[in-house]
């Protein structure tokens, strides 16, 4: 079993690499593949770089050319649920692309020729990253995350919740924008720029995969002033410790 392990920001990707044993550089496409063995895992881990086309190209490449058995993706979102806050976590149950619309052929949101609106994630997947990122909220992040960091940040009491996100090619950063997001699609928890094109892609080889991302803003105007911040301080640490517990936990797989 080799696992596909694909980071939205390359200071997630970072961190991973000095731990797996041994690593492995292979080049392909203006990114590299490093294979190699993380807590227990047979792994290939690539940054995706940012975007829907450079995402399934990362995809893509990990399932025809390391023949991957699944598939889990980390990053960030902004929140488009209200009850989310700055530093919880959403682990996909189904991905959309926010952004599709070949109407009046298809469907709003319909991927032409699938039939499909959304992609669902592989639930036996899906429960261990969910089970991975409530751990290492309640047992690690004080000891990884200093008290005046998260206090920075406001994060206070952060939870994992399973929820629907939305992919595109945009950056929201302003509020009637995310108004409109929500009267589109009522039932979304977050949104991102890559999650759908890998579930497109993972759909149409039939791999099993998992999405969780971090909410790192409000997807408002103020999305934009602290990201690279959050990015390398907070949601790195995020996706070592829930990766962590979740290659841990699958093991004997």
């Amino acid at each position: 079993m080799r696992i596909g392990i694909v980071g939205a920001m390359r200071e997630e990707v970072d961190g991973l690499i000095a731990e797996m044993t041994p690593a492995a550089a292979s080049p392909a496409g203006m990114r590299t593949y490093h294979t190699g063995r993380l807590w227990g895992q047979e792994v290939v881990l690539a940054f995706s770089r940012w975007g829907k086309v450079a995402a399934a190209t990362t995809a893509t490449h990990l399932i025809t050319r390391f023949d991957i058995s699944r598939l889990v993706f980390t990053g960030v979102a902004g929140a488009v649920d209200p009850s989310l806050r700055v530093g919880d976590v959403v682990v996909g149950s189904r991905l959309r692309q926010h952004d599709m619309d070949s109407r009046p052929l298809f469907a709003r949101h319909e991927i032409p020729l699938l039939g499909l609106a959304a992609f669902e994630t592989d639930a036996r997947l899906r429960r261990a990253v969910l089970a991975a990122a409530r751990r290492f909220l309640a047992d690690d992040l004080p000891a990884r995350l200093a008290p005046n960091l998260l206090a920075g940040f406001h994060i206070n009491a952060p939870r994992a919740v399973e929820g629907e996100i939305a992919s595109g090619d945009r950056f929201f950063a302003g509020r009637a924008e995310l108004e409109q997001l929500r009267s589109d699609l009522p039932s979304l928890s977050c949104v991102e720029m890559e999650g759908a094109a890998v579930a497109q892609v993972c759909h149409e080889y039939g791999v099993p995969f998992a999405i969780v991302r971090t909410i790192s803003d409000a997807a408002d105007e103020q999305a934009a002033a602290a990201f690279p911040r959050f990015v390398r301080d907070v949601a790195s640490i995020y996706s070592h410790g829930i990766l962590r517990n979740v290659l841990r936990d699958l093991t004997d797989d």
